[in-house]
């Protein structure tokens, strides 16, 4: 089964009316064909994207993308030192060959999490993509992630596994990738349950639907469908992920933390930080409990009475953080938008500069905030106004005689997410 969008990015009837059509509602696997142009997303921009990742290495640098290494279907973390320090590869086709002298096997596969966050080419190119697909079907909480799949192997290293989130892969060879997917209750029926499959499985494939990938090719996968990837030949595959995070899991791991810790923070010298009398071991433990049962259901009280307006508060910052990001996740440790900070922290700024907003980003100011990049700023909304905002989001734009603009502007430079396009001297 296949079918093309015939532009880049999918337009919106792709979304609304095609997508939903091939996929029975997005519950079925579909192979879209010819859909990533080379010039968004390629093998080069992935590999480059890996020696960004072996220069931080190299220089110490802390950063949210990483390296797993695969001989077969075993994990090797002891190679990853090993791959990330070795000298470069020849240009030219010369990494598979490189890879397998690193790991000493012929078969490999390497993946790399994250990579949005060090490949400026990769993060605006498959933007454009997560940009329509957000204007189209609509924001994944959680954001957009790149995941990598580099290499020769003969099958996914997590062998036949279960995808918790939707997904596209795109392939971009050179080799064909073969790709088998399961229904959830077909999967458990053929297997006994939903652990993933290792070794030979190859009894499983003839049960499973085929996709044969080439270049250009994006393959929808619904979230809960088992599936496994093989091939024979040297290619490379990116998944951009769609992190719908559930509802309660947002809860439990960022709303009920915070609104409970400020409920019952116990700072010395205050009433809540006074320590508890000492217990008599004749009295037992009730005196204790009935303390702690009376803090905590007075905190748990407050707290429902509190949820909305947390819960409120952090969808509004988690909505515009992921939207300024072009969809993609926020990484504390984001190597491209530190690089490019430090490169607008450099620059000139007077009046005359031209400076844009980096694609795929957004600049949103609500209120007194501004985003941008997935970072929150102070934002004086005499300053940046809607028509300075919307010229800055749509190309270049030069600076006024404004000292306040200017400085709102380096402010917002410290995000990664401006770039100067043209300095005075070349406007004149």
């Amino acid at each position: 089964m296949s079918s093309s969008t015939g532009a880049w990015p999918p337009p919106r009837a792709f979304w609304t009316d095609i997508l939903p059509e091939k996929t029975a509602g997005m519950r079925r696997p579909y192979l879209f064909k010819g859909v990533v142009p080379a010039s968004a997303a390629n093998t080069a921009a992935v590999l480059d994207g890996f020696a960004a990742i072996r220069r931080a290495h190299a220089t110490g640098v802390e950063i949210t993308a990483n390296a797993r290494v695969y001989v077969g279907e075993e994990h090797r973390p002891d190679l990853v030192d090993k791959v990330l320090a070795a000298d470069g590869w020849h240009e030219g086709g010369g990494f598979p060959a490189w890879m397998q002298e690193q790991v000493g096997a012929e078969r490999f596969s390497l993946v790399l999490n994250t990579l949005e966050s060090v490949s400026e080419p990769l993060a605006a190119g498959l933007g454009e993509f997560v940009g329509a697909l957000i204007d189209g079907w609509g924001l994944p909480a959680g954001g957009a992630e790149l995941v990598a799949f580099v290499g020769n192997y003969s099958g996914t290293a997590f062998g036949c596994h279960e995808g918790y989130e939707n997904a596209f892969l795109t392939h971009y060879g050179p080799g064909t990738k073969d790709f088998y997917c399961w229904p959830a209750e077909e999967y458990r029926k053929l297997t006994g349950g939903s652990d993933p499959l290792y070794g030979d499985y190859t009894w499983l494939l003839e049960h499973g639907e085929h996709f044969a990938l080439e270049p250009g090719d994006a393959l929808f996968l619904p979230e809960r469908v088992f599936h496994v990837g093989r091939q024979s030949e040297f290619s490379v595959s990116v998944a951009i992920c769609l992190y719908t995070l559930p509802d309660a899991a947002i809860a439990r791991a960022w709303i009920a933390p915070d609104l409970l810790g400020a409920l019952l923070a116990s700072e010395p010298d205050t009433d809540a930080g006074r320590p508890s009398p000492m217990q008599p071991l004749t009295a037992g433990p009730g005196e204790l409990a009935g303390r702690l049962s009376t803090v905590t259901a007075a905190a748990f009280t407050t707290a429902a009475q509190q949820a909305p307006g947390a819960a409120q508060q952090h969808a509004h910052q988690r909505w515009y953080t992921v939207l300024s990001n072009g969809g993609w996740q926020q990484a504390d440790h984001d190597l491209a938008r530190d690089e490019a900070a430090a490169a607008f922290a450099v620059t000139d700024l007077a009046p005359g500069t031209s400076v844009a907003v980096r694609a795929p980003y957004r600049l949103m100011v609500t209120g007194k905030q501004a985003f941008l990049r997935s970072c929150e700023t102070a934002a004086d909304p005499a300053v940046l106004t809607p028509g300075l905002v919307e010229r800055l989001n749509d190309g270049p734009t030069t600076l006024p005689d404004d000292p306040k603009v200017i400085a709102a502007i380096r402010t917002l430079g410290a995000t990664g997410g401006l770039t100067v396009t043209t300095a005075p001297e070349e406007t004149e």
